[in-house]
């Protein structure tokens, strides 16, 4: 499913990765764990194609994804990655289910499938009753499974999430944690979650830990 080589990632004289090389198989949920600046977030933005590394290649579905220009890898992206992050990134002006049918209308699909996808998602993610509510309407747990369905709105086989959990309480979070096994085994998607949640990494079937720029 992905495959990165040799990552280096440096921001001025701050080495952050040093020479990164992981594996991920399909329908594998994998936690990558570190301390506060040991490179999870930086990693996790290379993998899934948000930022470029200085060295080292990342391959998904077998294709050699930073061959491609910008315009060939935003249409990859969109159409072959989800992303869920800690802040939920909801635009506030637009309701629950105009948030979930962004990614799709713009990979081109049309709107009405768009729209019959993100009430789906909606009612197997238990937010069906928040579909006209906005951002601010929504309690944490609810904004972030709304970020969730966004992510699998183009039903993408690869889902990054960078600390998700972390600005939910305990309740929320452990409830989105089973989300993500619940949705594993009914979609088959491979997650790559970057956290600072223990409980979360030791559910995961593989924990990979940063430790100065490198897996340990």
């Amino acid at each position: 499913m992905l495959k990165a080589i040799d990552i280096h990632k440096s921001y001025g004289q701050l080495n952050v990765l040093k020479g990164i090389s992981i594996h991920i198989k399909p329908g594998e949920i994998v936690a990558i764990v570190g301390s506060s600046g040991a490179g999870k977030s930086t990693l996790l933005h290379i993998l899934g194609t948000l930022d470029t590394p200085d060295s080292g290649k990342v391959f998904i579905l077998g294709q050699d994804v930073f061959l491609q220009g910008t315009k060939a890898l935003a249409a990859f992206r969109n159409q072959s990655i989800g992303f869920v992050f800690q802040f939920h990134n909801l635009l506030p002006e637009f309701s629950a289910i105009e948030n979930i049918m962004i990614p799709g209308l713009i990979g081109g699909r049309r709107e009405n499938e768009v729209r019959a996808r993100a009430e789906e998602l909606m009612g197997l993610l238990g937010i069906a009753e928040r579909r006209d509510h906005k951002p601010s309407e929504m309690s944490g747990g609810e904004q972030q499974r709304t970020a969730v369905a966004r992510a699998l709105i183009n039903s993408p086989k690869l889902i990054f999430a960078d600390e998700p959990s972390g600005n939910l309480d305990s309740k929320n979070a452990y409830e989105l944690h089973q989300l993500f096994f619940t949705l594993r085994d009914k979609m088959g998607q491979t997650f790559v979650i970057a956290t600072h949640n223990e409980e979360l990494a030791q559910m995961a079937d593989r924990r990979l830990e940063i430790k100065d720029g490198m897996i340990q």
